[in-house]
C-alpha cells in the first residue's frame, strides 16, 4: 500500500524524524490559509500524488508571497501531472503540501527496504540526493553505501555513525544525521513498511537535517496491526480495477499489453508473463487467483480482466496442487458462461486431475483452446490475438 508525502511526514514525526514544517490543502483557499499558518516568507506548492518526479513534471513550485502561494496553488490544482512514473495519462492533482522554505546546503538520499537476497533490511544512503537512485545504482553504485541490520539487533548506533562518516557529514550535521538515521528506521520498521524512502535528505545552512520530501510503502499483510495507516489509503491513486480486485481477495495489477493472464501463485504468473512476451506477446495483467481458486474467484478474475478493453485474448495457467484441476476447469465454465466472454480463451492445466479437467473442458460446448505446456499455451494465445 501507497500513501502521500504528507502523510508519510505524519507518520515519520511520530518517530521523532526530522520533517519540514507543512500542512495539506485541498483546494486554493485551503492552500493560502496553509501557508499563513506554516509561516516564513518562502514556502513550496507541492503536487500529492502517487509517483515520483512531481518536480521535473511541474508539479512542485516556488511561492515568494501569498498572492504567489494562491497562484502556483490554481496552477498545480487540478492539473493533469505526468512524471516518468505516472505514464502518459499523468495523474489528477487533487490535494497540495504547503511547506516552509529551506535554506539547503546538501541533497542527499537515504533509503530502508527489504533485502531478499540476505533476509535483513538495508539502509542506503548516497550524496547523489534529489535524482533516480537506480540512476546512481547503474551508472556509480559506488556512491551508495549500504548497512545491512539485523532483525534482532536492530540499528545500532555505529551503523549510523559509518554511514555518516560515509556521506561526509561532521559538527551538528554530523549529530543530526544519526538521530535522523536511527528514528528513520524505528520507523520503517514499527510501521511495517516495505519501502522507507527520503530523496533529497537535506542538510541546511543551519546543520539540520531534514526529509525534504517521503515516500513510505507497506506490506499489506501487515496492515491488520495499522488501522491508522489504512484509513489514509487514497482509492483515487488506485487503478480501479485494482481495487475491484483486493475485494475479492484477488492479487492484480494492471499493465500495458493485450493478452489476460489468470494464474494461481505468483511465482507461475511471472514465469507466465515472461514466456508471453517470449512468444511475442504483451500480459495485460499480472492476476494471481490464489491457490485455492474456485467458481468465484475465477469468475471474479474473469469479470475484471474482462473489464480491460485492450485484452484481447486470455491466457488461464492453473497448477492443480492444493486445488484439483477438475474443480477449477468446472470454475472456468461457469465463470465463461455467467460472464459471457467473447475472446480467445486458451487453458493450460496441469497437476491432480488434470486429464479429468480436460474432458470438463471438451464437453463444456465452449471454444477453449487447450495447452498441452506453457510454452504451448503462450504461442496459442498470441496467435489467437494475431488471427
Amino acid at each position: 500500500m501507497k500513501i502521500h508525502e504528507y502523510q508519510a511526514k505524519e507518520i515519520l514525526k511520530k518517530y521523532n524524524v526530522a520533517v519540514p514544517i507543512g500542512k495539506v490543502a485541498f483546494s486554493v483557499d485551503e492552500a493560502v490559509h496553509a501557508a499563513e499558518t506554516v509561516g516564513g516568507t518562502v514556502w513550496v506548492v507541492k503536487a500529492q500524488i502517487h509517483a515520483g518526479g512531481r518536480g521535473k513534471g511541474g508539479g512542485i513550485r516556488l511561492a515568494k508571497n501569498l498572492d504567489e502561494v494562491r497562484d502556483r496553488a490554481s496552477e498545480v490544482l487540478g492539473m493533469r501531472l505526468v512524471t516518468h512514473q505516472t505514464g502518459p495519462s499523468g495523474r489528477i492533482v487533487k490535494r497540495l503540501l504547503i511547506e516552509q522554505g529551506m535554506n539547503i546546503a546538501r541533497e542527499m538520499y537515504v533509503g530502508v527496504t527489504l533485502d531478499r537476497t540476505k533476509s535483513q533490511s538495508v539502509v542506503m544512503v548516497s550524496m547523489e540526493g534529489g535524482v533516480e537512485i537506480e540512476k546512481v545504482a547503474a551508472e556509480t553504485p559506488e556512491k551508495i553505501l549500504k548497512e545491512y541490520i539485523h532483525p534482532s539487533l536492530g540499528m545500532q548506533q555505529f551503523q549510523a555513525r559509518r554511514l555518516c562518516f560515509g556521506l561526509g557529514l561532521n559538527g551538528e550535521a554530523f549529530k543530526n544525521g544519526v538521530k535522523f538515521l536511527l528514528a528513520l528506521f524505528k520507523a520503517y520498521e514499527a510501521s511495517d513498511a516495505s519501502l522507507a524512502e527520503i530523496n533529497p535528505l537535506v542538510i541546511t545552512q543551519e546543520g539540520q537535517v531534514l526529509a525534504l520530501d517521503a515516500k513510505m510503502n507497506f506490506d499489506d499483510n501487515a496492515l491488520y496491526r495499522h488501522p491508522e495507516i489504512v484509513a489514509m489509503r487514497d482509492l483515487d491513486e488506485e487503478d480501479p480495477l485494482e481495487i475491484e480486485a483486493s475485494k475479492s481477495s484477488l492479487n492484480y495489477i494492471k499493465l500495458d499489453g493485450n493478452v489476460g493472464c489468470m494464474v494461481n501463485g505468483a511465482g507461475l504468473a511471472m514465469a507466465t508473463m515472461d514466456i508471453i512476451k517470449l512468444a511475442g506477446g504483451m500480459p495485460a495483467n499480472f492476476l494471481d487467483v490464489g491457490g485455492g481458486a474456485s467458481v468465484e474467484t475465477v469468475e471474479a478474475g474473469f469479470r475484471i480482466i474482462m473489464k480491460d478493453p485492450h485484452v484481447k485474448a486470455v491466457l488461464i495457467n492453473i497448477f492443480g496442487g492444493i486445488v484439483r484441476c477438475d474443480r477449477v476447469a468446472n470454475g472456468v465454465v461457469q465463470a465463461a458462461k455467467n460472464v459471457r466472454v467473447t475472446i480467445p480463451i486458451v487453458i493450460r492445466l496441469a497437476g491432480t486431475n488434470a486429464e479429468l479437467a480436460a474432458e470438463i473442458l471438451k464437453k463444456s460446448g465452449l471454444s477453449f483452446l487447450v495447452a498441452d505446456s506453457l510454452k504451448d499455451a503462450a504461442e496459442k494465445v498470441t496467435s489467437a490475438i494475431a488471427a
